[in-house]
């Protein structure tokens, strides 16, 4: 079992930044992959960003350019650098984390690939 925890959600202007953070208390996050995804009210979940063991990174193509995944294996963390905020970007992000037995294993994009969540972030872009 992994326990996952999200901060750093907040209100911001658009045109602003947040940096989200994801924590996993008491184990290493080093051997999975890890995503964030988002939900805003009344529509699916969607993927945002994934980071893989190997740290290869995939965007939605609604964030690219704007988002940054990073994760920081010795502080067990991952993290979700926000710029350039707009306001339909808010939502809730959620991180998520799937074991990759392999190194080079590609990040996987589904919600349904990762069966650990933490229980969110709330971030709301005001226009």
């Amino acid at each position: 079992q992994v326990a996952l925890v999200e901060s750093g959600g907040g209100l911001v202007q658009a045109g602003g930044s947040l940096r989200l953070s994801c924590a996993a208390a008491g184990r290493t996050l080093s051997p999975y992959s890890m995503g964030w995804f988002r939900q805003a009210s009344g529509k699916e979940r969607e993927v945002v960003a994934t980071i893989s063991r190997s740290d290869t990174t995939t965007y939605a193509d609604s964030v690219k350019g704007r988002f940054t995944i990073s994760r920081d294996n010795a502080n067990n963390a991952v993290y979700l650098q926000m710029n350039a905020l707009k306001p339909e970007d808010t939502a809730v992000y959620y991180c998520a984390a799937r074991y990759a037995a392999a190194h080079y294993s590609p990040p996987r994009k589904e919600a349904s690939a990762y069966p650990y969540w933490g229980q969110g972030t709330q971030v709301i872009v005001s226009s």
